[in-house]
């Protein structure tokens, strides 16, 4: 039987994906955050991609509004068009724009109220808007071979990680299976299930066979007929675990928001729920960042990490960075944790917030020679005032 300890262990294998130690390879992580992540991580992409790092990637690993870039991305990624240089000539009209599209929806209050009002869950209501917005019929099979997607989900049941991606599908208490059909849309929204009202999501196992002897010590009814998902961050906010067990270079984008301190904390059991939570998403994230900046500091890992709450001119102090007053970038990180319609501005100094801590980071501790970008994607609205 699983106890306690491993079941926490950041490096518990996974049947189907069982490398002992690090290999050689890149990993991109992409964090939650709602809208907001979804959109920072988006600048952060377009960095990337004008490094030619995108081609480079053999793992991207995301966790809630990131699993919407992520799943975007890798849904398009056979139609981003890589040139000899290895750059994306496509990534704009193919991955930028649909994201922005769907950032200027709001779909969690919408699928909340059809969620009580109507048949059907709010889960499945959010899959409904991911489908009609983002992914049609996709389904996991539609997903590149290389690199590697891995969509991160919570099980309710085991309490571990349950991870989407074409090759499998696993809980590694419960086991795997592989090749898997789920929609693109049902496992974005399996990843993103905010508790408590977007969770959970039911998951219906019954058209799947599990590999024989493949889970640890749940692979047994009810737990291989229903899985019931909630928010990958609640285990793991920075889709961390995947990519760090299995590659030596991690690079993580973190779309984590600000969290203030609250002088006068609500009472009232919704409003407390909420900022329990916070403060438990806040102490996760703290965690498994620490995990990654040591294995950085002892040598263990290669890579960067940035955040929306990152601290440009002080902590990454690249040579003519882009213009990022601490306090604007902190009023980007302060945006709410929503699927719900943001204005065109914030919307671009997100993806402009995302670039260029991204570019910073990058040629800090990954690519020190790399040239300087000249201005932010959206050169008119910058990242905000500093006020």
């Amino acid at each position: 039987m699983a106890d306690a300890a491993s079941a926490a262990s950041p490096v518990r294998p996974v049947p189907g994906d069982e490398q002992r130690t690090p290999q050689d390879g890149i990993a991109l992580c992409l964090s939650g955050g709602g809208y907001r992540a979804m959109l920072f991580h988006v600048g952060a992409l377009i960095r990337l991609n004008e490094l030619a790092y995108l081609p480079k990637l053999a793992r991207i690993s995301s966790v809630s509004g990131g699993s919407i870039t992520a799943g975007v991305l890798g849904l398009k990624w056979n139609k981003l068009a890589f040139d000899g240089a290895g750059i994306a000539r496509q990534l704009r009209q193919e991955v930028i724009d649909p994201i922005c599209k769907m950032a200027s929806t709001t779909i969690d209050v919408k699928d909340v109220v059809l969620g009580f009002l109507t048949p059907g869950t709010v889960a499945e209501k959010v899959a409904g808007s991911y489908q009609q917005h983002l992914f049609g019929k996709a389904t996991l099979q539609d997903l590149p071979d290389n690199p590697r997607f891995v969509i991160n989900s919570t099980s309710v049941q085991s309490g571990v990680l349950w991870r989407f991606s074409k090759p499998f599908m696993a809980d590694w208490r419960v086991g795997l299976v592989k090749n898997p059909t789920v929609p693109l849309a049902v496992a974005v929204g399996a990843s993103s299930a905010f508790p408590p009202i977007l969770s959970p999501v039911r998951l219906d196992l019954t058209p799947f066979t599990f590999e024989p002897n493949s889970g640890a010590d749940l692979q047994k009814a009810p737990y291989t007929s229903e899985a019931v998902l909630t928010d990958g961050g609640v285990y793991d906010n920075l889709g961390l675990e995947t990519a760090f067990k299995n590659y030596k270079t991690v690079l993580v984008s973190d779309g984590g928001g600000h969290m203030a301190a609250m002088p006068d904390p609500h009472t009232d059991w919704p409003r407390h729920a909420l900022r329990v939570n916070d403060l438990i998403d806040n102490q996760v994230r703290d965690l498994r960042q620490r995990q990654l900046i040591d294995s950085f500091v002892r040598g263990e890992r290669t890579g960067s990490y940035w955040a929306t709450r990152s601290n440009l001119p002080k902590n990454y102090p690249a040579p003519t960075a882009l213009p990022c007053p601490f306090v604007a970038t902190q009023h980007l990180a302060a945006v709410p944790t929503r699927l719900a319609a943001l204005e065109s501005d914030l919307q671009q100094q997100l993806i402009n917030w995302g670039y260029a801590i991204c570019d910073a980071a990058m040629r800090v501790h990954v690519e020190t020679n790399a040239p300087a970008p000249t201005a932010f994607p959206f050169p008119a609205v910058g990242v905000g005032a500093a006020v």
